[in-house]
């Protein structure tokens, strides 16, 4: 397995990317092999950051480009194997017949070049709780899954039963942990470094199902918030995974 970084949180954190080079040298450091995704704004320079990326000896596990059908065909020349599913109104009150319909054309696409289509389970989106994921596995039954742990177990589900069930349509892990909280009455939550949650979730278990699945795709660590340097909180959670044999 490779052990990679979806950077949404060190984008927030940073304000943005700006340098793509000292990021991968910075995440080599510490241990990871990546980041998820190689994003660019041309062909050309989809090419120069794919260059970029081996020079410094990194990967990346998917494209994504100014629009969907880029990133699908640039994730196909570079010999990926999946892209994040994306459909339109990807909101909760969207429609799920019309947004599986959506979705099956998007896989459908995807199938001709070899890759396949995945769904990112995410709070506060269309596929959001365990329920909702397995409802969409069965009506799309071509999609492979993005799948977060960590917004699975804030929606109630059980990460572990899913990598069971499902671990031939995991196309990509992102872990991460959640600390739940309330602020003027309202529960909220908050997703951090392996090991500081709240909600007990069990990385050794996780771990052990990917394991006996023999699950051999990137994991990437994700953390949406930070609150000091990134890179603090991205070699504990690197740490952790290193202490679980990965």
């Amino acid at each position: 397995m490779k052990v990679g970084v979806a950077d949404y949180g060190m984008n927030v954190w940073y304000g943005g990317l700006y340098n793509i080079e000292e990021r991968l040298a910075d995440l080599k450091k510490i241990g990871y092999d990546g980041t998820e995704r190689l994003e660019a704004s041309s062909p050309s320079d989809a090419v120069y950051k794919a260059a970029m990326y081996r020079k410094l000896g990194a990967d990346f596990s998917t494209c994504r480009g100014p629009d969907v059908q880029s990133g699908i065909l640039w994730t196909a020349a570079f010999g990926k194997n999946y892209v994040w599913l994306t459909v339109p109104d990807n909101t909760r009150t969207g429609d799920f017949e019309v947004f599986c319909r959506r979705s099956n054309a998007m896989i459908k696409a995807c199938a001709v070049h070899g890759i396949r289509a995945s769904i990112h389970n995410h709070l506060w989106q269309r596929i959001e709780n365990q329920q909702e994921l397995e409802d969409f596995l069965k009506k799309c039954p071509e999609a492979g899954i993005v799948f977060d742990v960590g917004h699975l177990a804030a929606a109630g589900g059980n990460p572990v039963e899913i990598i069971q069930k499902y671990h031939d349509r995991i196309a990509v892990m992102h872990l991460k942990d959640v600390i739940s909280f309330e602020e003027n009455g309202e529960k909220k939550v908050r997703f951090c470094e392996l090991g500081a949650g709240n909600i007990g979730m069990d990385f050794g278990k996780i771990v052990k199902a990917l394991k006996d699945a023999k699950y051999d795709g990137w994991i990437h660590i994700e953390h949406d918030t930070h609150l000091r340097d990134p890179l603090i909180d991205l070699s504990v959670s690197r740490n952790v995974l290193k202490e679980l044999g990965i």
